[in-house]
């Protein structure tokens, strides 16, 4: 992982319910400070929610009110040969995102970081795209093959676009894969062949420099992640753990060449944040590892490769519940650090 050490360290997910761009910028930073990630703001436009944000300049994609599809109807042949010979020429200055659909990170673009130790940021992952972005006739547009590999070759370009931006604010990034439909693979509603969706996240993820990962809010085959070429695996610690612990041999393989877990031990429930304390926190954390200790999983490796992080992204949230999610996060994080750290 390019020398890059975790130590318990928060990290954030995604995307948070401000409206204001600055503030929210602000609140990563202060709770945040060593591993600052851009935030996606969808309450702010329809343009940040996380299936649209990384959807323009898509061969056919039409963009009408709050509703987005491909118009599978006309010759999409001139868009797709602009998009391969982007591809093949690694041309990023059409897949940019702009400050209308991406306000967070064109606010991280004017700031300046002198102490992290890396820069976050996130695409939505190939699956949950290609699943969730349908055409005309409300068919998903990963099950058509010539779009299937049409949305791995945009979504490429729109990570190595991404990552070049965030190199220029600090040489180290991270760059997530969000995948919710992962949790849906395997059933009757995702009929994809797991050599296809591995396929999928390998060219999203094959023109990155820096670090690169995955996270999925559910419970999934997690086999099917970690055997991609990915350092992170991000998840939903608060619900899922025991979920991960099934799949102990490869998460082990997975630590042994470098990977890190991002714990997601902080719920975004309104109840539950009313009651919970870092000290709580860290106790279900610690559960957690303990279900991989006892399937033959060193402690002291676990915890030399973890962050701390939510348990998915905050948009749905109040700001203020989402600002005592960040406060939890930061709080467990410094909680673990004080009694395993040296």
């Amino acid at each position: 992982m390019s020398g890059f050490r975790p130590e318990l360290l928060p990290i954030h997910v995604g995307s948070l319910p401000h409206e204001d761009a600055q503030r929210a910028c602000a609140a990563i930073r202060a709770y945040f400070p060593e591993l600052p990630g851009w935030p996606q703001l969808p309450k702010r436009s329809f343009r940040e929610n996380m299936y649209v944000q990384f959807s323009e300049g898509f061969p056919g994609l039409v963009l009408e009110g709050e509703r987005i599809y491909v118009d599978r109807t006309g010759d999409l042949s001139a868009d797709l040969e602009r998009l391969y010979v982007a591809y093949l020429e690694e041309d990023l200055e059409s897949y940019g995102l702009g400050v209308s659909y991406a306000a967070g990170l064109e606010e991280w673009s004017r700031s300046e970081f002198h102490d992290c130790r890396a820069v976050k940021g996130q695409v939505t992952g190939p699956v949950s795209w290609g699943l969730t972005v349908v055409d005309q006739d409300r068919r998903p547009v990963l099950y058509d093959e010539v779009l299937a590999d049409a949305v791995g070759k945009h979504l490429r370009l729109k990570a190595m676009w991404q990552e070049r931006e965030l190199r220029r604010l600090c040489p180290t990034t991270i760059i997530l894969l969000d995948e919710p439909y992962m949790a849906s693979f395997g059933s009757a509603y995702v009929a994809l062949a797991r050599e296809q969706v591995v396929a999928l996240m390998k060219e999203v993820l094959g023109g990155l420099q820096g670090l690169t990962g995955v996270h999925c809010c559910g419970n999934t085959d997690w086999s099917v992640i970690l055997s991609a070429p990915v350092d992170v695996l991000s998840f939903d610690t608060y619900d899922y753990a025991e979920s991960l612990s099934l799949y102990a041999r490869e998460v082990k393989d997975f630590l042994a060449r470098g990977g890190t877990i991002a714990w997601g031990i902080v719920p975004r429930d309104s109840d539950k944040l009313a009651v919970e304390t870092p000290q709580s926190l860290v106790r279900k954390l610690l559960e957690a590892m303990n279900l991989l200790v006892e399937k033959g999983i060193a402690l002291d490796t676990l915890l030399a490769a973890s962050l701390i992080s939510p348990c998915c992204g905050l948009g749905s949230l109040s700001v203020e519940d989402s600002e005592r999610v960040l406060e939890l996060t930061a709080g467990v994080s410094t909680e673990m650090r004080r009694r395993y750290l040296p």
